[in-house]
Parts: structure tokens; sequence; C-alpha cells
């Protein structure tokens, strides 16, 4: 099986293009979340905050093992939701300490996934690319390579669903895991915007 190890197209202005697009629904991703909460906060919590802290912000064993589930199964929920979440549990050690559970189960759920595609590969051998999760990636990732890593960590992009598929076709470990060390990127600036925001709106 080929093991292609280019970061980076050959087409700077075609990299470009695919580094803007997801940027961009990044951003759009974090600017509507941001608009959700607030109308949560006006509409629900401030009109019951008791109820709202009592059913969520005190069950935080359930929340921790929705998110563990959520980043394992695909990236079911964002994990900002989360992060906004953390800000009523405790002072900022208790969110710091929420944000580094949250990075560490998100990286963990990425090197689950692509040893989880490297078994799917054995098992499955040639007909893997032929599975639904790896058609839809695998030309990006062929014509990407690591930079589809990198901008699945800090975008809106399926993080385990890609490792998967990184795994899938046979890349390297080393690289993988030194790529993916950029999803701590992400954790860290918006759990810091997160934080900021929360405080002003809570």
């Amino acid at each position: 099986m080929n093991k292609p190890e280019r970061i980076i197209p050959k087409n700077n202005s075609e990299r470009n293009r695919f580094i803007l697009k997801y940027s961009l629904r990044g951003l759009l991703s974090l600017t509507l979340l941001f608009a959700l909460i607030v109308l949560f906060k006006e509409l629900y919590f401030d009109h019951d905050p008791e109820y709202w802290i009592d059913k969520f912000y005190n069950n935080s064993l359930v929340i921790h093992l929705v998110y563990v589930g959520s980043e394992v199964f695909f990236g079911l929920f964002p994990p900002e939701i989360f992060m906004f979440w953390a800000i009523h549990t405790g002072d900022s050690l208790v969110y710091f300490l929420n944000i580094l559970f949250f990075t560490g189960v998100s990286l963990g759920a990425g090197h689950l996934a692509f040893w989880g595609g490297r078994y799917l590969a054995h098992i499955l051998g040639t007909r893997i690319h032929q599975q639904k999760m790896v058609v839809k990636y695998f030309p990006v990732f062929k014509k990407f390579g690591g930079l589809l890593i990198i901008i699945a960590a800090l975008t809106p992009l399926p993080w385990a669903t890609i490792s998967l598929v990184i795994g899938a076709v046979g890349y390297s470990y080393k690289r993988f895991s030194l790529f993916a060390l950029s999803r701590i990127v992400r954790f860290v600036l918006n759990g810091f915007l997160i934080y900021q925001t929360g405080n002003l709106l809570f």
C-alpha cells in the first residue's frame, strides 16, 4: 500500500483556497455557537438559572462521559459546547483542568481512530477505499496529505473520521502524531475565547 508523505500540495493556490475555506467554516461555526449560547441564555437560562445549573452543571460525570462518547464516535458535538459548560463548574483552575481533559480525550480519540483505520485496512484490504467514510475523504487526503490532518485538527472537519482515514491509507504514525498536536491549538485558543466571553455573558 502506498504511503504518501507530502504535507502540502504542489499547487499553492489550491492549498490556500483549501485552508481559507475551512478556516472560514471554523470561524462561522464558532460565531454561530456563540450566537446560540447567547440565545439560550436570554430565552432559557436567565429565567430559571437554578434549574439549568442543577440539571447540567451539577452532573459533571454525565457530561464528561457524553463528551468522551462524542469524541470517540466521530464528533457528535463540537468541543466548544463543553467548554461553555465548563465555565460554570468552578473557578479558573477547574476550567483549566476541564480544558486539559477535553484536549487529552480529543487527541486520544484521534489516535484511537487512527489505529482503528489501520485495523480496518488490515481486515478489508483494498476494499477499505470503497467504504463510505474513506471514499469521501480519501481523494482529499491524496491531494493535500498531512495538511488535511492539521486542518481537521483546527476546524469543524470531523477529527476522528479524518484520523480513521489517515490510518486506513497507511500514513506514517509518527507524522500523524506530530501533525495531530495542532489539535491543542484549537482547544487553547477557543478555550481562552470562551472563558473571556463566558465570564461576560454569565
